[in-house]
């Protein structure tokens, strides 16, 4: 998919997110198959447009594919540069409608634990990126099968898997907001 249509692509997907059902039928929403493919491809995880559950969480998965590449910067919430806490603070405001707080310490105070086993599409993973293992210094949301979104200090937003060594070697916990 072309840069310059990825907004009208997640415009499209959030119009029919929104709009629910029509005529009074209870049909769920699922979408275009393409579109899900090409969705899917950016975020290199699999998601299928006849998946109930993929489909109760495809604004997330839209919503994270947009910040795919977006540069680290320290205290940035912009997709010209963002940190870890601040494409949580954005895509949760956009998703979610919540707003959360800008820090990985505040953020891993908020909701309650779930065990790496239980984790649901929207929950924060919590690590400890440097020499104190038990600080908490960096933080992801949670996508689906172990894969979540998250602002990598050298590679800028980038999707990982929980069981990559270094990810597992330096998990703390999973919240949910």
């Amino acid at each position: 998919m072309q840069q310059r249509n990825i907004p009208l692509f997640i415009s499209f997907l959030l119009i029919i997110a929104l709009g629910g059902t029509s005529c009074g039928s209870t049909k769920s929403t699922l979408y275009n198959p393409k579109e899900v493919r090409q969705l899917s491809g950016k975020l290199g995880i699999s998601i299928d447009n006849k998946n109930k559950n993929d489909d109760k969480h495809m604004a997330l998965y839209a919503e994270s594919s947009l910040w795919i590449g977006a540069p680290y910067r320290y205290g940035g919430i912009t997709k010209s540069g963002v940190d870890c806490s601040g494409l949580v603070y954005q895509v949760y405001t956009k998703v979610y409608r919540k707003s959360t707080p800008r820090s990985t310490t505040d953020l891993a105070k908020k909701g309650k634990n779930v065990s790496k086993s239980k984790l649901k599409p929207g929950d924060l993973v919590f690590f400890a990126t440097t020499n104190n293992k038990k600080k908490i210094t960096h933080v992801g949301i949670f996508l689906k099968d172990g894969y979540f979104v998250h602002a990598s200090t050298k590679r800028g937003v980038i999707v990982s898997h929980l069981n990559e060594n270094y990810y597992k070697e330096r998990w703390i916990k999973g919240r949910k907001l």
